[in-house]
């Protein structure tokens, strides 16, 4: 089947939108360019999906490209069939193509080569057809010169050459993964005892393959990894074996041929079989179960990314500490660092009155409005502590945030670069005030992998992994837009077409040339092309600029046509600064659609788009998301009771649950079987992170600091 065709299939497209797609990418567009100022093309596909697309046409053109190495590799041996080709055209994946490969590749030593270096193939040949006496036949091949000495021996080798033989049948190893696959037990030990009782569900389990749960996958490997825990498939090998010789033993055959096949077939699925296919079968279901994982941290990861900013707010950040004290910083609404200080209200120091007064003193002298405070350690002492400040100040609440991946970012070269003159505990102080603030601004550079969600993330296939969060971050960035004039190196280079090079010359470029006053500025930049131009100057904004049209996502290529749009309803670019225009979608509408797209030379995705930026230049998506919430008191897990009703933001979406923080320092689980009533298949399909929620406390394990939720009995509860 043609590539174009299978994906038009596989993804249920209309035939030109997929061809549309393949040639929008070959002519190395970027997939937010795509999803945003092509809808006409592809149907409206949205950045995910051409992700999936991209992901999967990347891998069927290597799948394309393998078949052809195979084929010509098996041709120059002058091997090649009818057969063998057919099979290679049908091929769906890697591994049968590996599988069908594997009889003429170029082994190292094995005893099927020692065996046929010794002249034994032709025997092995003839018990295989079982058509004589195998035993008459060996007297043949006895040859002292080549180490050959008996009857016996001949027989043991041709027996290496047919276990070789059977062991290289891609059709016989596709069988056997897939009876592996359904019908074997994935089989557990403790070999090692962990300190902290990790494995101790695994201690002595067993699950059919099957049926196990791809976090259990990932938890086994990583104890396999740490030497606490040792796992195999289990499958019925007399039932694999019989599988083997029945490919192989023909029906009114020499009996002592079919015997010797018998004891081959034996010895190639204990030796050679079963270790590769357990192998490739574990291979596959690390491999699904990383997907699963890596899917569910981008799941996790959009929306934490795209978090609603605390616009127009002088933050303090606390970066809370015992010993070495709570790190302060205090930034103005733009992120501006304005002072930093320590103070020491938790044990050991206990100062909570000169903590209290150096507080005072910079949230009156900066007029603070609002407070950030890191969730790590002495955390909870530090928030008891802002929330009895609260009690004397007025106009200030405060905010907990995650300070993942804070001491990351806080000992990077970036952040030396950025704050040459603070040690690293004022840039975590920093960075923590700037993420209520803004969170993908701050959370743009950190590695993804250290912010906090998802599970087994150091666990994963890093290039696979930093490609999806790659593209997590790159959506994020575009759909929100960003500032020209006031975007750092690090968002800047997740713009559509941009890199760390072009970035890094665009803020030279400002720092030496002053603010860009319109987007067509971006051509002097050096190395940003035409090509680059395109890609990126959509996702860039300019709020103060001679143009208002470059204070919106509409696109360069469409400015004219925007202008013909405003004049044809007797609007003026003053009426969109001022939005003086909000009855543009009306007037389109009774208009005509159709005739308004026509007249100012649109396709309606297009027109749609324009009017919705026209309606509100300057908008930020993340605006019309929920709000965090903002706190003057708080709650400890000694204030907590089974059966109270707690609200709570999702931290974290795993496999088996959710995480919620209830605003006391132990986030709360939610096991998928307290989210719903009804059957969900996964607990993303109804929760995200940022997502408030309203929850039942139903277990509560005060020592070990646990904290059990429910959702489904909310309602109950109410009713």
């Amino acid at each position: 089947m043609e590539i174009k065709q299978q994906l038009t299939e596989e993804f249920k497209l209309r035939p030109d939108h997929a061809e549309n797609v393949i040639k929008l990418l070959d002519e190395g567009n970027t997939i937010p360019f795509i999803a945003r100022y092509r809808k006409e093309m592809t149907g409206a596909i949205d950045d995910q999906v051409l992700r999936e697309f991209n992901d999967r046409y990347e891998y069927l053109k290597n799948l394309q490209k393998r078949k052809q190495e195979v084929t010509n590799a098996i041709t120059e041996q002058e091997k090649m069939t009818e057969e063998i080709a057919a099979a290679i055209e049908a091929a769906q994946t890697m591994t049968e193509i590996e599988d069908i490969y594997r009889p003429f590749k170029q082994k190292k030593k094995t005893r099927a080569s020692v065996a046929i270096a010794k002249g034994l193939q032709p025997l092995a040949e003839f018990i295989l057809a079982q058509e004589g006496d195998p035993y008459k036949e060996a007297e043949k091949y006895v040859d002292e010169e080549k180490g050959v000495a008996d009857v016996a021996e001949a027989i043991n080798g041709a027996k290496d050459v047919i276990a070789e033989i059977i062991s290289d049948n891609a059709e016989l190893r596709k069988k056997l993964r897939a009876l592996l696959e359904n019908h074997g037990e994935m089989q557990v030990k403790m070999v090692k005892d962990d300190d902290k009782g990790t494995y101790a569900m695994y201690a002595d389990y067993s699950e059919l393959v099957s049926e196990i749960k791809n976090h259990r996958i990932l938890a086994i490997n990583r104890g396999e990894k740490e030497e606490c825990l040792k796992a195999n498939i289990y499958f019925n090998p007399e039932i694999a074996k019989r599988v083997c010789v029945a490919k192989y033993i023909k029906s009114g055959g020499n009996a002592d041929c079919a015997a010797l096949i018998t004891e081959a077939a034996d010895d190639g699925y204990d030796r050679l079989i079963e270790p590769s296919v357990e192998r490739e079968v574990r291979a596959i279901l690390t491999d699904k179960a990383s997907e699963q994982a890596i899917k569910m941290f981008e799941v996790n990861l959009r929306p934490l990314l795209l978090q609603p900013p605390v616009k127009g707010k002088v933050t303090l950040g606390l970066d809370p500490g015992f010993r070495t004290g709570c790190k302060v910083a205090v930034v103005d609404e733009t992120g501006k660092v304005l002072a930093t200080s320590v103070i020491y209200p938790v044990p050991p120091k206990n100062d909570i009155e000169g903590a209290k007064k150096i507080m005072k003193e910079l949230i009156s002298k900066y007029k603070v409005d609002i407070i950030s405070i890191g969730n790590g350690t002495a955390s909870k002492e530090t928030e008891i502590f802002v929330a009895d400040l609260m009690k004397e100040v007025d106009g200030v609440s405060y905010a907990v945030v995650s300070e993942a991946g804070a001491s990351v970012y806080s000992a990077s070269k970036l952040a030396v670069e950025e704050f040459p003159d603070f040690d690293v505990t004022q840039r975590s102080a920093v960075s923590i005030a700037r993420r209520l603030q803004d969170p993908l601004s701050e959370l743009i550079k950190i590695d993804p992998k250290s912010i906090g969600v998802g599970q087994y993330q150091h666990d994963m296939d890093a290039k696979r992994l930093d490609s999806v969060l790659g593209g997590v971050l790159e959506d994020c960035v575009n759909s929100v837009g960003v500032d020209l004039n006031t975007a750092s190196v690090s968002l800047l280079k997740y713009v559509a077409g941009l890199n760390s090079g072009i970035a890094k010359n665009i803020v030279n470029y400002r720092e030496e040339n002053g603010k860009f006053s319109a987007r067509s500025e971006l051509l002097k930049v050096p190395k940003l092309g035409a090509k680059t131009y395109e890609q990126c100057a959509g996702f860039l904004r300019i709020p103060d600029g001679k143009n208002i049209l470059d204070n919106t996502a509409v696109h360069p290529e469409s400015y004219q046509k925007a202008e013909k749009l405003l004049s044809l309803f007797d609007y003026t670019d003053e009426d969109v600064k001022e939005r003086k225009i909000t009855e543009l979608p009306e007037k389109v509408k009774n208009y005509g659609v159709d005739r308004a797209a026509e007249e100012c030379e649109l396709d309606k995705a297009t027109l749609n788009d324009v009017i919705a930026e026209l309606v509100k230049p300057g908008r930020d998506i993340r605006d019309s998301l929920p709000q965090r919430v903002l706190r003057k008191d708080i709650l400890g897990i000694d204030d907590l009771a089974v059966g109270m009703e707690v609200e709570g933001t999702v931290r974290n979406v795993i496999d088996f649950g959710a995480f919620v923080d209830i605003g006391v320092h132990e986030d709360g689980l939610v096991h998928i079987s307290e989210i719903t009533d009804r059957f969900i298949r996964h607990p993303s399909d109804v929760l995200k992170v940022g997502q408030q929620v309203k929850a039942v406390i139903i277990s509560l394990d005060k020592a070990k600091h646990r904290i059990g939720l429910s959702l489904k009995r909310v309602k109950k509860q109410a009713n």
